[in-house]
C-alpha cells in the first residue's frame, strides 16, 4: 500500500465530520457517565466476543473505548494458529492475550501497570486459558529481551504527554511511538509480524512517522469509520525479512 495512502485512511476525515464527531463525543461522554460506563475507578464485568472479562480499578476497559474489542476481533484463526508465539504489549484487562490464546499454545502478555498485569492473569483464569498465557510486569519489551514472537500485538496510548498515575499510562505518553518502533524487529521472527491499533483520536501521525524512520513494511489490515473516530489496524514487518 502507497504510503499516502496508509496516511488518508486513518488521519484524515470528509468534511463536516470533525464538528459532527465533537458532538458525538461529548453525547457519548454524558451517556457513559449517566450509565456508569465512564468509571475505572471500580471493578466491571465485561463481555467481549462470548468471553467474560472482569476489569479492576485503574485498568483499561477495553469495551467502552471500542479499541480493544477491534484489535481482538482481527486474532482469528487465519492470523493466529497452534504454532504462532504471540506477545501482547500493554495487555491492560489482557483481551488480546485471551482471544490470541484461543488459538495459540502460549501468549505472553506484558504491561507496565501491575494492577493490569493482575487483572490478566485473573481474566485468564476467568476463562480456563491460564496453561497458555503468561502475564509479565515492565515497561514495552523489557520483559520480554532476547525472545523473539512471530506475532506482536499493540493497542498503544494514542495521546502525547506525561501519564498522571498508571491508569493514565493507557491512554498517554511521551515516547512510547519512538520505543516501539525501534524495539520491535529485534523481537520478530524472520516472517513475524505486529497488529497496531490506532486512532484518530489520538497522533496516528507520529506512530506511522516512527514506523517509516525504522523502515518497517506497513499496511492496514482492517478499518472501522465510526461517528467521532475512525479505527485502523496496521500490520508491520521487519524491513528485508525472509521468506519462508
Amino acid at each position: 500500500m502507497p504510503e499516502l495512502i496508509v496516511d488518508a485512511r486513518i488521519l484524515r476525515r470528509p468534511p463536516g465530520r470533525e464538528l459532527v464527531g465533537a458532538i458525538a463525543g461529548r453525547a457519548l461522554a454524558l451517556l457513559y457517565r449517566l450509565t456508569g460506563k465512564s468509571r475505572y475507578d471500580d471493578f466491571r464485568l465485561e463481555h467481549v466476543g462470548g468471553m467474560p472479562m472482569l476489569v479492576t480499578p485503574s485498568v483499561f476497559n477495553p469495551k467502552v473505548p471500542r479499541t480493544g474489542a477491534f484489535l481482538a476481533a482481527q486474532l482469528d484463526a487465519s492470523r493466529v494458529s497452534a504454532a504462532t508465539r504471540v506477545l501482547d504489549l500493554g495487555t491492560g484487562a489482557g483481551i488480546g492475550a485471551l482471544f490470541a490464546a484461543r488459538h495459540a499454545r502460549r501468549v505472553v502478555a506484558t504491561d507496565i501497570n501491575p494492577e493490569a498485569v493482575r487483572c490478566a492473569a485473573l481474566n485468564a483464569l476467568l476463562n480456563h486459558l491460564e496453561h497458555r498465557i503468561e502475564v509479565r510486569h515492565g515497561d514495552l519489551f523489557a520483559p520480554v529481551s532476547g525472545e523473539r514472537f512471530d506475532l506482536v500485538l499493540f493497542n498503544p496510548p494514542f495521546l502525547i504527554g506525561t501519564p498522571r498515575d498508571d491508569r493514565d499510562r493507557a491512554w498517554r505518553s511521551l515516547d512510547v511511538a519512538e520505543r516501539f518502533a525501534a524495539g520491535l524487529a529485534q523481537h520478530l521472527t524472520a516472517d513475524g509480524r505486529a497488529l497496531v491499533l490506532l486512532s484518530s483520536f489520538g497522533d496516528a501521525g507520529a506512530f506511522i512517522a516512527q514506523f517509516r524512520a525504522q523502515r518497517l513494511e506497513v499496511r492496514v489490515i482492517a478499518e472501522r469509520g465510526f461517528i467521532n473516530e475512525t479505527l485502523a489496524v496496521f500490520e508491520l514487518r521487519s524491513p528485508g525479512r525472509v521468506l519462508a
